[in-house]
């Protein structure tokens, strides 16, 4: 069979540098930091305190009280970007046949603050009380639920889901809704990821796996990809939509189209639960896979919005495997990490990097890697890559690769390009 094109129509986010699309592009370009001390809760005793946040989000100003009282706060994120992915594409105009509008929407952990209230209530007062739960607590903690309660807004009946592969997992769900449309499944699903897990169980987890930076003086400069001193990835939240279309539809319906998806590649590095194969053979793979589905060449991609997440083993894996994808025109890239902005938004991380990579591609602007010092280098790294460093660079982009890595070894790569008829 022909498969159909598709292309994405609507985009939408909530982030730690804007609540909405136009507010977050802004500040990724001038290279602004998302990070400061933690606000969600009391962090005095961890070793990380701070996170980059959502800033001045008012649930009431979206839900009313019954509504907020049934979602966590990681799929209120979620529907507030969706709803702005759904305007901006026009996607509940009259005519459009919502039997054939899907929701497939990712998380990477859910509901843990509902988790953690829930678990924490009952271990104080579990004893004398018995058990005694909120009748929200399963659908306000399940990973699927915003995928779910979108749906349930909107009335979009089509496939309808959520994806979890750790912080592979937005990816994942673009990959799955561009299969589902091409296949002619669907003729538009609303796509994407949310997460919220700046929390106690979120930074204790992770600070107990070494994972985070413990950069509490300098938390603006604590993420900072590729650089010889850094220590660990900076925890973020927040959540980024995306409406992907089949092209003959919305070319029908007049919708806006800010780029083609070319093609996706999954892999897994089959090595350990946490980290990275150190030679990259997992990322190499999936940019393979990822170049292969779309029929490109390593030449035709201008752009890779790194995986980056400011990790020591993560980062070099990650230069290493493009090197040997893409090899004398890696050079001719620019690459950076935008996490050195928003920081890792787990399981939203892949949606709101997906996002970055259209408007750069859309603006002919390449958003910075920040916090890189001049002679702050990993000998490991080689840096005669163009990371884009401190500074957006300007170029015409015809065609991005983003990539996104999670634990257990979920790997997942997403190409757009321009669209042309």
């Amino acid at each position: 069979m022909e498969l159909k094109r598709v292309v994405v129509t609507g985009l939408g986010t909530l982030s730690p540098i804007g609540n909405d699309v136009a507010t977050t592009w802004e500040n990724a370009k001038k290279g602004v930091s998302g990070a400061g001390p933690i606000t969600h809760f009391d962090a005095s005793k961890f070793k990380t305190q701070f996170a980059c946040e959502v800033k001045d989000f008012d649930p009431s100003a979206h839900f009313d009280r019954k509504k907020a009282r049934q979602l966590d706060l990681y799929a209120m994120y979620a529907l507030v970007a969706a709803d702005e992915a759904i305007a901006d594409a026009g996607l509940e105009n009259e005519g459009i046949d919502k039997d054939r509008v899907g929701v497939i929407f990712a998380a990477g952990i859910g509901g843990l603050h509902t988790f953690e209230e829930e678990a924490g209530y009952f271990a104080l007062h579990g004893e004398e009380q018995g058990p005694k739960y909120n009748p929200f607590f399963i659908p306000k903690m399940i990973a699927d639920i915003a995928a779910g309660q979108i749906s349930i807004d909107h009335s979009f009946r089509g496939p309808n889901f959520g994806t979890v592969s750790a912080c592979a997992s937005s990816n994942n769900a673009l990959i799955d809704a561009f299969n589902y449309i091409r296949l002619g499944m669907a003729d538009a699903i609303v796509t994407g990821g949310a997460e919220a897990a700046v929390f106690p169980a979120g930074v204790g987890g992770f600070n107990s796996m070494k994972a985070l930076s413990t950069r509490n003086d300098d938390a603006q400069g604590a993420s900072r990809p590729f650089s010889g001193s850094r220590d660990g990835f900076v925890i973020g939240e927040g959540a980024a939509a995306l409406v992907l279309e089949e092209l003959e539809h919305a070319k029908a319906r007049g919708a806006h189209i800010y780029a083609e998806v070319a093609g996706a590649g999954m892999s897994a590095d089959a090595y350990h639960i946490t980290a990275t194969h150190p030679e990259g053979l997992g990322a190499k793979l999936v940019m393979e896979n990822a170049l292969k589905d779309a029929g490109m060449k390593p030449e035709d991609i201008d752009y890779i919005n790194m995986h980056g997440t400011s990790t020591p083993v993560g980062d070099r894996s990650e230069a290493k495997a493009v090197v040997e994808v893409f090899g004398d025109h890696a050079y001719k890239m620019n690459l950076s990490s935008t996490k050195s902005m928003t920081g890792h938004l787990l399981g939203a991380a892949g949606a709101i990097e997906a996002l970055f990579s259209i408007k750069a591609m859309n603006d002919g602007i390449v958003p910075p890697t920040i916090n890189h010092v001049e002679g702050d280098n990993d000998p490991e790294i080689d840096y005669n890559l163009n990371f884009t460093f401190n500074e957006p660079q300007k170029r015409e982009i015809k065609a991005v690769l983003s990539n996104t890595f999670g634990f257990g070894g979920h790997n997942a790569s997403v190409i757009f390009k321009k669209y042309e008829e």
